[in-house]
């Protein structure tokens, strides 16, 4: 289960990455919201600890236990679906008493390493027909769930990397064309049948936004844009260095007067952008692209196909949630509500990725030169004992 490993093979320039992205996440939610600081900063503390736990753990052993973990997270999201708390018109969240957490965000790295082994498994077989089936089928049960949440952002999100995982484990490039030539048209049939007044495919204000989105001159859809234009005054208000080091800054703040709701979560690169300007707002996108170049990185160096595909899948999840609240944040898509990677408040978020950046430094201890080394030692300890 734990195994001894070589100091120098840790990856600890990804562990700084991520220390510094998660320390600037808890000064800008302190900024947005100064009684959540200190929570946000437990949060950390609590996912570095649960990340070394992990790193040190050998994931081969822990995949042993995949059709455990896909249950329970089956059993996780019908307690949402049963028990869950409700805001905003949707139950994300299970109240234990002692904690509040919000069982989608542990299913997306749960989904990660249980694919990891099913496509391991079926490595040789993987472009059958029927293990696509099986693998499409598996994944439907959780969508399903956390569609009806409703969470169309993360049923979005876990579609696509569910994409990538397969991708990654190595399916026929002519699959995926006649993938895409079907998924094409069916993209332009659900716009198509979303833009009707009297639709039932998705809820209404899932319609709204997609709506501001596509006709923001449309007053009907104006309190839905309002929200990113605001984000997008905040973030130009910013200008090179932010608000924080102008001298003589007596402008308005988008952020403290809270015309930015959800600033804290959703919007956080919003006070990023005002406190910090653009020189913040960069440090953000490179310490996230670096995060995720660092699991592909370490993808490149794992032993087998799951190490492979955890990091692929968790550098993956990094890039897509931070582009997509990026997106938003400055007007380029639709407001989903989907959290940035370790800077945005909130605790079950932050401790879920840093779960799955565990496996990631869990499959770099064992890269192929770690296991390399290790087989010339076993070898010279046989020789010496014959």
């Amino acid at each position: 289960m734990i195994k001894q490993y070589k100091l120098r093979f840790y990856n600890f320039r990804l562990v700084f990455f991520l220390l510094m992205l998660s320390l600037f996440g808890v000064q800008l939610v302190g900024i947005a919201a100064a009684d959540l600081r200190n929570k946000q900063l437990l949060g950390v503390i609590m996912g570095v600890m649960i990340m070394v736990i992990l790193s040190l753990m050998d994931y081969s052993w822990i995949m042993n236990f995949q059709w455990i973990m896909y249950f329970g997270n089956i059993i996780m999201l019908l307690g949402v679906r049963l028990f869950g708390d409700s805001a905003n018109g949707a139950a994300r969240w299970i109240d234990l008493g002692f904690i509040r957490f919000q069982p989608t965000e542990l299913s997306k790295i749960i989904i990660i390493v249980f694919f990891a082994k099913f496509f391991m498994d079926h490595e040789e077989k993987l472009n059958s027909l029927r293990v696509i089936a099986e693998s499409a089928l598996l994944l439907m049960v959780p969508l399903v769930l956390i569609y009806n949440q409703p969470d169309m952002k993360n049923t979005i999100t876990v579609a696509i990397l569910f994409c990538v995982l397969i991708y990654v484990a190595g399916l026929s490039y002519r699959i995926i064309g006649g993938a895409i030539l079907i998924a094409i048209p069916l993209v332009i049939v659900f716009l198509s049948i979303v833009i009707q007044p009297d639709q039932k495919l998705i809820k209404d204000y899932q319609r709204n936004r997609i709506m501001s989105f596509l006709y923001p001159e449309n007053e009907e859809y104006s309190d839905d844009i309002e929200q990113q234009n605001n984000s997008i005054t905040a973030i130009a208000s910013g200008e090179l260095i932010g608000k924080k080091y102008s001298e003589g800054e007596t402008g308005t703040s988008v952020n403290e007067g809270n015309f930015v709701a959800e600033n804290q979560t959703d919007f956080i690169f919003a006070v990023a952008g005002e406190e910090y300007g653009f020189i913040g707002c960069t440090a953000i996108i490179l310490l996230l692209l670096l995060i995720a170049l660092e699991c592909i990185r370490m993808s490149l160096r794992a032993k087998d196909m799951a190490g492979k595909i955890i990091c692929c899948g968790v550098g993956t999840l990094v890039a897509i949630q931070g582009t997509i609240n990026i997106m938003v944040a400055t007007g380029l898509g639709p407001n989903t509500g989907t959290p940035l990677p370790f800077v945005s408040y909130g605790l079950t978020s932050i401790v879920s990725m840093y779960i799955g950046m565990g496996f990631v430094l869990n499959v770099g201890l064992q890269s192929s030169a770690y296991n390399k080394e290790l087989l010339k030692k076993n070898t010279y300890k046989r020789e010496e004992y014959l």
